[in-house]
């Protein structure tokens, strides 16, 4: 078997005319083991979403969007090997848990690589274009939030630059649970 490299992968935005793959990749994310740490929705009510909920998410993040924009790696063969989203977050308004946003900042979300697909450079790759559109998009910061539980997922954006910040917020499925901001300064 050959073993492909991030080289091999095509790391492009999609198009709001795919939102059906958008759909597949979000609920295979949803199966991965670590789905519950990593993700806020569950398999169950992703997959009882309908059509239109898809269509629409492709569209807010899909190419040509300036507030949010899905990457995704694909394989030769066609097959989405991984995603990753970044949104646009703007100074002056609250972010998803309700602290102020103090500068305009990507923030990166849904990140995943199918298990097949790890450890070849993939997750750098996507990360290094979802980290460029946000500089494009004037950001001073990127930034992720991760489950303090979620070793595998820290080493990786520890690889790719991320720095814990020393904020830490309560998970939103257990107010027991942590997780902590990563960033990356400009």
């Amino acid at each position: 078997m050959t073993s492909l490299t991030s080289n091999d992968y095509l790391v492009r935005a999609i198009r709001p005319d795919e939102w059906a793959a958008v759909k597949e990749l979000r609920l295979d994310a949803l199966r991965d083991p670590v789905a519950d740490l990593a993700f806020l929705e569950t398999y169950e009510d992703a997959v009882a979403r309908p059509d239109s909920f898809w269509q629409d998410r492709a569209a807010d993040s899909g190419a040509g969007s300036r507030t949010a924009l899905q990457f995704i790696a694909e394989a030769p063969d066609g097959t989405w090997a991984g995603s990753v989203t970044v949104l646009m977050e703007e100074a002056g308004t609250e972010d998803w848990a309700g602290s102020p946003v103090e500068r305009r900042q990507g923030h990166v979300v849904g990140v995943f690589v199918r298990p097949e697909h790890r450890g070849n450079g993939l997750i750098e790759a996507l990360f290094e274009a979802g980290v460029e559109w946000a500089w494009q998009q004037g950001a001073e910061r990127v930034r992720l939030v991760v489950h303090e539980d979620n070793v595998r997922a820290q080493g990786a954006y520890r690889k790719v630059g991320f720095v814990p910040s020393g904020v830490v917020v309560a998970f939103s499925k257990d107010d027991a649970e942590k997780e902590l901001e990563f960033v990356l300064e400009r």
